[in-house]
Protein backbone atom coordinates (compact mmCIF):
# COMPACT_ATOMS: atom_id res chain seq x y z
CA UNK A 1 0.00 0.00 0.00
CA UNK A 2 1.31 3.67 -1.14
CA UNK A 3 1.91 5.59 1.84
CA UNK A 4 -0.93 8.23 0.45
CA UNK A 5 -3.35 5.55 0.29
CA UNK A 6 -2.32 4.98 3.58
CA UNK A 7 -2.99 8.74 4.74
CA UNK A 8 -5.61 8.83 3.39
CA UNK A 9 -7.64 5.55 4.99
CA UNK A 10 -6.49 6.48 8.25
CA UNK A 11 -7.96 9.25 8.32
CA UNK A 12 -11.21 8.09 6.47
CA UNK A 13 -10.90 5.31 9.69
CA UNK A 14 -10.43 8.23 12.55
CA UNK A 15 -13.18 10.34 11.35
CA UNK A 16 -15.46 7.59 10.47
CA UNK A 17 -14.90 5.34 13.40
CA UNK A 18 -16.97 7.89 15.84
CA UNK A 19 -18.72 10.02 13.34
CA UNK A 20 -22.34 8.15 12.69
CA UNK A 21 -21.13 7.77 8.93
CA UNK A 22 -19.64 3.90 9.10
CA UNK A 23 -16.13 3.81 9.11
CA UNK A 24 -16.25 -0.16 7.46
CA UNK A 25 -18.38 1.36 4.67
CA UNK A 26 -15.92 4.00 3.93
CA UNK A 27 -13.19 1.98 3.83
CA UNK A 28 -14.17 -0.23 1.23
CA UNK A 29 -15.48 2.61 -0.72
CA UNK A 30 -11.85 4.28 0.15
CA UNK A 31 -10.16 1.11 -0.85
CA UNK A 32 -12.29 1.03 -4.41
CA UNK A 33 -11.90 4.72 -5.51
CA UNK A 34 -8.32 3.97 -4.53
CA UNK A 35 -7.63 0.72 -6.14
CA UNK A 36 -6.40 -0.84 -3.07
CA UNK A 37 -4.47 -4.02 -4.38
CA UNK A 38 -3.20 -5.44 -1.47
CA UNK A 39 -3.08 -9.10 -0.89
CA UNK A 40 -5.90 -9.89 1.99
CA UNK A 41 -3.56 -10.62 4.69
CA UNK A 42 -1.55 -7.15 4.18
CA UNK A 43 -5.19 -5.77 4.23
CA UNK A 44 -6.37 -7.07 7.08
CA UNK A 45 -3.22 -5.92 9.09
CA UNK A 46 -4.11 -2.28 8.15
CA UNK A 47 -7.32 -2.83 9.21
CA UNK A 48 -6.18 -4.33 12.60
CA UNK A 49 -3.55 -1.22 13.22
CA UNK A 50 -6.32 1.50 12.35
CA UNK A 51 -8.41 -0.39 14.60
CA UNK A 52 -6.06 -0.02 17.37
CA UNK A 53 -5.31 3.46 16.72
CA UNK A 54 -9.06 4.69 16.77
CA UNK A 55 -9.44 2.34 20.04
CA UNK A 56 -6.33 4.45 21.78
CA UNK A 57 -7.92 7.93 21.20
CA UNK A 58 -11.22 6.50 22.36
CA UNK A 59 -8.76 5.29 25.48
CA UNK A 60 -7.29 9.12 25.43
CA UNK A 61 -10.76 10.92 25.07
CA UNK A 62 -12.28 9.11 28.22
CA UNK A 63 -8.96 8.53 30.00
CA UNK A 64 -10.52 10.34 33.35
CA UNK A 65 -13.67 7.60 32.99
CA UNK A 66 -11.47 4.66 32.41
CA UNK A 67 -9.62 5.27 35.37
CA UNK A 68 -12.59 5.56 37.28
CA UNK A 69 -14.08 2.85 36.25
CA UNK A 70 -10.93 0.52 37.09
CA UNK A 71 -10.75 1.98 40.38
CA UNK A 72 -14.37 1.25 41.26
CA UNK A 73 -13.59 -2.37 40.43
CA UNK A 74 -10.18 -2.32 41.86
CA UNK A 75 -12.59 -1.46 44.66
CA UNK A 76 -14.50 -4.50 45.14
CA UNK A 77 -17.95 -2.92 45.68
CA UNK A 78 -21.14 -2.58 43.83
CA UNK A 79 -20.90 0.82 42.97
CA UNK A 80 -21.92 2.93 39.90
CA UNK A 81 -18.48 2.44 38.32
CA UNK A 82 -19.35 -1.19 38.95
CA UNK A 83 -22.61 -1.46 37.56
CA UNK A 84 -21.59 0.96 34.12
CA UNK A 85 -18.79 -2.22 33.94
CA UNK A 86 -21.12 -5.23 33.86
CA UNK A 87 -23.69 -2.91 31.52
CA UNK A 88 -20.81 -2.82 28.94
CA UNK A 89 -19.82 -6.53 29.44
CA UNK A 90 -24.00 -7.30 28.37
CA UNK A 91 -23.92 -4.83 25.46
CA UNK A 92 -20.52 -6.99 24.26
CA UNK A 93 -22.55 -10.37 24.53
CA UNK A 94 -24.37 -9.60 21.02
CA UNK A 95 -21.48 -8.85 18.84
CA UNK A 96 -18.66 -11.18 20.52
CA UNK A 97 -21.27 -14.40 19.78
CA UNK A 98 -21.96 -13.28 16.09
CA UNK A 99 -18.29 -12.77 15.94
CA UNK A 100 -17.31 -15.68 16.93
CA UNK A 101 -20.06 -18.21 15.05
CA UNK A 102 -20.26 -16.14 11.83
CA UNK A 103 -16.28 -14.54 11.64
CA UNK A 104 -15.95 -16.43 7.74
CA UNK A 105 -19.51 -15.12 6.54
CA UNK A 106 -19.33 -11.51 8.09
CA UNK A 107 -15.73 -11.45 6.42
CA UNK A 108 -17.22 -12.28 2.69
CA UNK A 109 -19.09 -9.16 2.84
CA UNK A 110 -15.94 -6.52 2.87
CA UNK A 111 -15.22 -7.66 -0.50
CA UNK A 112 -16.15 -4.35 -1.99
CA UNK A 113 -19.57 -4.60 -2.66
CA UNK A 114 -20.36 -1.30 -3.33
CA UNK A 115 -23.82 -1.46 -3.44
CA UNK A 116 -24.64 -3.03 0.03
CA UNK A 117 -22.41 -0.72 1.38
CA UNK A 118 -25.00 2.10 0.02
CA UNK A 119 -28.07 0.25 1.24
CA UNK A 120 -26.88 0.17 4.69
CA UNK A 121 -25.76 3.78 4.56
CA UNK A 122 -29.40 4.61 4.08
CA UNK A 123 -30.39 2.30 6.48
CA UNK A 124 -28.55 4.31 8.78
CA UNK A 125 -29.29 7.88 7.86
CA UNK A 126 -32.85 6.64 8.43
CA UNK A 127 -31.86 5.78 12.15
CA UNK A 128 -29.81 8.99 12.82
CA UNK A 129 -33.24 10.78 11.49
CA UNK A 130 -35.40 9.30 14.07
CA UNK A 131 -32.79 9.27 16.76
CA UNK A 132 -32.13 13.20 16.14
CA UNK A 133 -35.71 13.89 16.12
CA UNK A 134 -36.16 12.43 20.08
CA UNK A 135 -36.38 14.46 23.03
CA UNK A 136 -33.54 14.30 25.33
CA UNK A 137 -33.80 12.84 28.83
CA UNK A 138 -31.43 12.50 31.69
CA UNK A 139 -32.26 8.76 31.81
CA UNK A 140 -29.48 6.43 32.33
CA UNK A 141 -28.71 3.41 30.16
CA UNK A 142 -30.04 0.43 31.67
CA UNK A 143 -29.08 -3.28 32.20
CA UNK A 144 -31.75 -4.33 29.11
CA UNK A 145 -30.77 -1.29 27.44
CA UNK A 146 -27.41 -2.04 27.04
CA UNK A 147 -28.33 -5.46 25.86
CA UNK A 148 -30.31 -4.04 23.05
CA UNK A 149 -27.95 -1.66 22.29
CA UNK A 150 -25.13 -4.38 21.85
CA UNK A 151 -27.64 -5.95 19.37
CA UNK A 152 -27.61 -2.73 17.38
CA UNK A 153 -23.71 -3.51 17.62
CA UNK A 154 -24.20 -6.72 16.01
CA UNK A 155 -26.05 -5.75 13.07
CA UNK A 156 -23.54 -2.50 12.85
CA UNK A 157 -20.82 -5.14 12.04
CA UNK A 158 -22.33 -4.80 8.40
CA UNK A 159 -20.11 -2.58 6.20
CA UNK A 160 -22.25 0.46 5.89
CA UNK A 161 -24.61 0.27 9.08
CA UNK A 162 -22.58 2.96 11.38
CA UNK A 163 -21.40 1.29 14.81
CA UNK A 164 -21.52 4.32 16.66
CA UNK A 165 -24.85 5.67 14.46
CA UNK A 166 -26.54 2.41 15.31
CA UNK A 167 -25.97 2.27 19.29
CA UNK A 168 -26.39 5.96 20.04
CA UNK A 169 -29.42 6.31 17.90
CA UNK A 170 -30.59 2.87 19.62
CA UNK A 171 -29.91 4.36 22.57
CA UNK A 172 -31.33 7.59 22.24
CA UNK A 173 -34.73 6.18 20.71
CA UNK A 174 -34.73 3.97 24.17
CA UNK A 175 -34.94 7.11 25.68
CA UNK A 176 -31.27 7.49 27.32
CA UNK A 177 -29.64 11.07 27.99
CA UNK A 178 -28.10 11.96 24.54
CA UNK A 179 -24.63 12.31 26.13
CA UNK A 180 -25.17 9.40 28.37
CA UNK A 181 -25.96 7.71 25.00
CA UNK A 182 -22.59 8.75 23.13
CA UNK A 183 -20.33 7.83 26.28
CA UNK A 184 -21.61 4.26 26.57
CA UNK A 185 -21.22 3.91 23.21
CA UNK A 186 -17.81 4.91 22.16
CA UNK A 187 -16.77 2.73 25.59
CA UNK A 188 -18.19 -0.36 24.81
CA UNK A 189 -16.75 -0.77 22.07
CA UNK A 190 -12.89 -0.60 23.51
CA UNK A 191 -13.04 -4.50 24.72
CA UNK A 192 -14.18 -5.74 21.36
CA UNK A 193 -11.62 -3.95 19.45
CA UNK A 194 -8.99 -5.03 21.56
CA UNK A 195 -10.21 -8.51 21.96
CA UNK A 196 -10.78 -8.72 17.99
CA UNK A 197 -7.22 -7.07 17.78
CA UNK A 198 -5.68 -9.65 19.95
CA UNK A 199 -7.11 -12.96 18.40
CA UNK A 200 -5.85 -11.95 14.66
CA UNK A 201 -2.09 -11.36 16.08
CA UNK A 202 -2.62 -14.73 17.85
CA UNK A 203 -3.94 -15.89 14.97
CA UNK A 204 -0.89 -16.06 12.85
CA UNK A 205 -3.03 -14.93 9.64
CA UNK A 206 -0.77 -11.44 9.27
CA UNK A 207 2.22 -10.76 7.26
CA UNK A 208 4.17 -7.94 8.78
CA UNK A 209 7.35 -6.98 6.83
CA UNK A 210 9.52 -3.93 6.66
CA UNK A 211 8.29 -2.98 3.37
CA UNK A 212 4.57 -1.83 4.40
CA UNK A 213 6.24 -0.70 7.98
CA UNK A 214 5.86 2.86 6.31
CA UNK A 215 2.66 3.05 5.35
CA UNK A 216 1.52 1.45 8.35
CA UNK A 217 2.97 3.82 11.24
CA UNK A 218 1.26 6.85 8.43
CA UNK A 219 -1.90 5.32 9.15
CA UNK A 220 -1.78 4.59 12.40
CA UNK A 221 -0.85 8.60 13.20
CA UNK A 222 -3.69 10.08 10.64
CA UNK A 223 -6.33 7.48 11.97
CA UNK A 224 -5.52 8.24 15.50
CA UNK A 225 -5.53 11.79 15.19
CA UNK A 226 -8.06 12.24 13.43
CA UNK A 227 -9.78 9.65 16.07
CA UNK A 228 -9.31 11.83 18.77
CA UNK A 229 -10.87 15.37 16.68
CA UNK A 230 -13.96 13.36 15.73
CA UNK A 231 -14.85 11.57 19.27
CA UNK A 232 -14.71 14.96 20.92
CA UNK A 233 -16.58 16.71 17.96
CA UNK A 234 -19.32 13.93 18.20
CA UNK A 235 -19.99 14.46 21.52
CA UNK A 236 -20.44 17.76 21.03
CA UNK A 237 -22.66 17.17 18.20
CA UNK A 238 -24.99 14.41 19.99
CA UNK A 239 -25.48 17.28 22.84
CA UNK A 240 -26.63 19.70 20.52
CA UNK A 241 -29.19 17.14 18.35
CA UNK A 242 -27.16 17.52 15.49
CA UNK A 243 -27.41 13.78 14.01
CA UNK A 244 -30.04 15.11 11.11
CA UNK A 245 -26.88 16.34 9.33
CA UNK A 246 -25.67 13.07 9.19
CA UNK A 247 -28.61 11.92 7.82
CA UNK A 248 -28.37 13.53 5.02
CA UNK A 249 -24.74 12.54 4.30
CA UNK A 250 -25.71 8.80 4.40
CA UNK A 251 -28.15 8.72 2.33
CA UNK A 252 -26.55 11.22 -0.62
CA UNK A 253 -23.43 8.78 0.22
CA UNK A 254 -25.11 5.32 0.03
CA UNK A 255 -27.92 6.31 -3.02
CA UNK A 256 -24.22 7.29 -4.87
CA UNK A 257 -22.51 4.21 -4.37
CA UNK A 258 -25.66 1.90 -4.85
CA UNK A 259 -26.06 4.22 -8.41
CA UNK A 260 -22.41 3.87 -9.23
CA UNK A 261 -22.87 0.51 -8.41
CA UNK A 262 -25.57 -0.06 -10.74
CA UNK A 263 -23.90 1.51 -13.56
CA UNK A 264 -20.63 -0.66 -13.21
CA UNK A 265 -22.57 -3.50 -12.79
Amino acid sequence: MEVLDALILGVIQGLTEFLPVSSSGHLELGKAILGDNSIPEESMLFTVVMHFATALSTLVVFRKDILEILKGLFQLKWNEETQFSLKIIISMLPAAIIGVLFEEELEQLFGGSVMLVGFMLIITALLLWLADKAKNTEKPVSYSNAFVIGISQAIAMLPGISRSGATISTSVLLGNDKTKAARFSFLMVVPLILGKIAKDLLSGDLTFTTENATSLCVGFIAAFIAGLIACTWMIALVKKSKLSYFAIYCLIVGIIAIAVSYMNG
